[in-house]
């Protein structure tokens, strides 16, 4: 049997994944043991998480001890959104755990990377997708918690304690100054902007090219899977619309439009009050980093203070 290494830390961790010698033993051994030993595997660079591909009907993703997290965030969300979506998402065919390592077995999904497809699409085609992903958005939104009510931490004291946080966060990250400077009067009404004690809904965080599948029938793209739900949490939904307004929005009113009319919301809709919130989220996302996610061009110098930014992100 191959030995899962002790790893105290992410860096660590990060280190044996990357070195195929090392972790593909380990999880072709942990296939052998399910009976899955003929696969071809696939190691897959991306992610957080040691994820290989079993021939071309499953994957096999398994997590540090430290990430148990999103090994229960993952297993709650693909449990009580399988057979509830118009878009596939993977199955569990098995999980188990190994020297306090657990992992699950999933089916593989056809498709495309967003992160491949997405650049070079037409500029219709990205509009009817952005619709697709807000429909998707708010189809998964209208799924009962079950399980996923009891994953920590709870809304409000997630929003505290990003607020407590926020300020080092983006000096770290290298926000520009002019942006920090005006930070703390931006957040100083946080607690009264974002909803705290409205019904929570799922929430993945992680709406971003990497984590969809996309198909081409005749020409045109269409959503066709999602993936990745490891840092699945509940709370209120328009977090969720964030990580299609950095990544794949670019700041151009069809697009935002689009993403929202999908989510259910109407150009009346997108005013001053849901632009606040949506920077006063945007700030305190969990994998917030502006200067690496924004995909406008040049909006560092187009923008002299967060109230121009959520304007140029959120254009109509």
């Amino acid at each position: 049997m191959h030995s899962l290494p002790r790893v105290s830390n992410s860096r660590e961790f990060q280190a044996w994944r990357a070195d195929a010698s090392q972790c593909l033993p380990a999880a072709l051994d942990i296939a052998r043991s399910h009976g899955l030993a003929g696969a071809t595997a696939q190691l897959f660079t991306t992610g957080t998480n040691l994820v290989v591909g079993l021939g071309d009907r499953l994957i096999l993703k398994i997590f540090p001890p430290m990430h148990r997290h999103q090994f229960i965030s993952e297993h709650a969300a693909l449990t009580q959104l399988s057979g509830k979506l118009a878009v596939p998402i993977p199955e569990i065919v098995l999980h188990g755990e190994r020297e306090q390592w657990p992992y699950l077995v999933i089916t593989r999904l056809p498709g495309v990377l967003g992160t491949e497809a997405w650049p070079a699409l037409p500029e219709d085609q990205k509009e009817r997708l952005l619709a697709q992903i807000g429909e998707t958005i708010a189809q998964v939104q209208r799924v009962p918690l079950g399980a996923l009510s009891h994953i920590e931490p709870g809304w409000e004291a997630f929003i505290s304690g990003q607020i407590n946080g926020c300020r080092a966060r983006h000096q770290r990250l290298g926000l520009p100054q002019k942006f920090l400077d005006g930070l703390d009067d931006f957040l100083e009404p946080a607690l009264t902007i974002v909803p705290l004690k409205a019904p929570p809904v799922i929430l993945t965080g992680e709406y971003i090219p990497e984590n969809f599948l996309l198909s081409c029938d005749g020409g045109s793209w269409r959503l066709s899977g999602l993936i990745d739900f490891g840092d699945v949490m509940t709370g209120w939904g328009e977090y969720d619309l964030l990580g299609p307004s950095s990544f794949m929005t670019a700041g151009q009113p069809r697009r935002v439009r689009s993403l929202f009319k999908g989510f259910g919301y109407s150009i009346a809709d997108i005013d001053p009050h849901l632009k606040r919130r949506l920077m006063t989220l945007a700030l305190l996302h969990r994998a917030s980093d502006f200067v690496r996610q924004i995909c406008i061009e040049d909006w560092q110098d187009k923008a002299g203070n967060l109230f121009e930014l959520q304007e140029l992100l959120w254009p109509v």
